[in-house]
């Protein structure tokens, strides 16, 4: 599998795909994000789909949020398999974060991202070789 320089989390394409209007200074930075050589999961994909298509006051369509999920999986994408799984539930127990957040960590370590975009975790937090940055601060 190919390596990403950083690996993008749910937020980022969220914010890329639906924020224009509503908060353009986010969508401006994730846009910004969207040109590096940047890496994501399986997971977060799914994530981005099931968010997507919810997200209010204006839900992206379906067959738009497919489109997004195919383009974004054309760059070094992480399968969610067992292995990751039981990475990501090493990495939760250690750092006292849930499965979900562990699997996101694990993803990027995997690529060999060393920077995670991302609001859900510490900014500048180190977890092992990934270190959370929130790019919106």
């Amino acid at each position: 599998m190919a390596g990403a320089e950083v690996f993008l989390d749910t937020n980022i394409f969220i914010y890329a795909a639906t924020a224009q209007a509503s908060e353009p200074a986010k969508w401006q930075v994730a846009h910004g994000l969207l040109t590096t050589a940047f890496g994501t999961s399986g997971q977060v994909l799914a994530e981005f789909y099931a968010h997507a298509i919810r997200t209010k006051p204006v839900p992206v369509p379906p067959d738009e949020a497919r489109r997004w999920v195919s383009l974004l999986g054309r760059k070094p994408c992480v399968p969610l398999d067992d292995r990751l799984v039981l990475a990501g539930i090493d990495v939760a127990q250690r750092f006292q974060i849930s499965v979900g957040r562990g699997a996101i960590i694990a993803a990027a370590a995997r690529l060999g991202a060393t920077t995670l975009y991302t609001e859900d975790l510490s900014h500048g937090q180190a977890y092992g070789s990934v270190t959370a940055i929130n790019p919106f601060l």
